[in-house]
């Protein structure tokens, strides 16, 4: 058996835990035998994007549906809130509609501005990256059905958790420094101080990341955390020339 196949098969026992995966390659545990039907991608592939290995715990496995040449490309990851205002909402689609003619978008596949990132670009028939909580089989949410499916046939799916592995809370940040890694840059168009874009947001400092964010009025709590990420810094969205000047870097590594 193959590092790559040992490591799918430590994924598959333990739901994708990372901890337990570590400590199966530490003990270097016997793997079992389990068929898996799915495509992936293991940190031993050369296909595995340096992105993700600059990580502090780059994913082990990537299972995947779709055009994996995706990777290859430069990518600006866009996140926010699920519960979206109609400035929100605006903000997400003039970010996608523009950042799309160069970029490659990432997002969450959720509620909220994953869902207006991803069929921005496919209206437009750009590419983009949905990088999801859960196994590739489990649809969450429901009303995203038409999403992973045009999304599975003609972008790609990424998950670093084997099918049939359910819904967690905890799965959802942890999955965030992925859309962190990934993005050349992010862009945060809705964000209150307890979003959990906030943890994309930290994972993409680390990672040297530009963050760009859209500004919000005083004492709008739906936009509280773009408005602290801006005054700790961050990039300001104040004209929708500064999208249009955005380039992909040199190196998409």
């Amino acid at each position: 058996m193959t590092e790559q196949e040992t490591l799918a098969q430590y994924s598959w026992k333990y739901d994708g835990d990372w901890s337990k995966i570590a400590e199966a390659i530490r003990r270097e545990e016997v793997p079992g035998n389990v068929m898996i039907k799915d495509q992936y991608l293991t940190i031993y592939d050369e296909a595995y994007p340096d992105r993700l290995r600059r990580l502090r715990y780059p994913p082990w496995v990537l299972f995947y549906r779709g055009n994996l040449e995706l990777l290859k490309t430069s990518a600006a990851t866009i996140v926010g809130s699920r519960r979206m205002t109609w400035y929100g909402n605006a903000s997400t689609e003039l970010s996608a509609s523009i950042l799309c003619e160069h970029f490659t978008l990432v997002s969450g596949l959720a509620k909220g501005v994953d869902s207006i990132v991803h069929r921005t670009a496919i209206g437009k028939g750009k590419a983009t990256i949905g990088v999801i909580g859960c196994g590739l089989n489990v649809r969450y949410p429901r009303e995203n059905e038409y999403l992973y499916r045009r999304m599975e046939q003609e972008q790609l799916v990424l998950s670093e958790y084997p099918s049939n592995t359910g819904v967690k809370r905890h799965h959802f940040p942890w999955r965030n420094r992925i859309l962190a890694a990934l993005g050349d840059c992010v862009i945060v168009t809705q964000a209150s101080l307890k979003s959990g874009t906030m943890i994309t947001v930290n994972e993409a400092i680390t990672l040297g990341k530009e963050i760009w964010c859209f500004p919000y009025p005083f004492e709008d709590e739906t936009g509280a955390g773009c408005n602290l990420l801006i005054s700790q810094g961050a990039n300001i969205v104040y004209d929708r020339k500064l999208l249009e000047e955005m380039r992909p870097l040199k190196s998409i590594t």
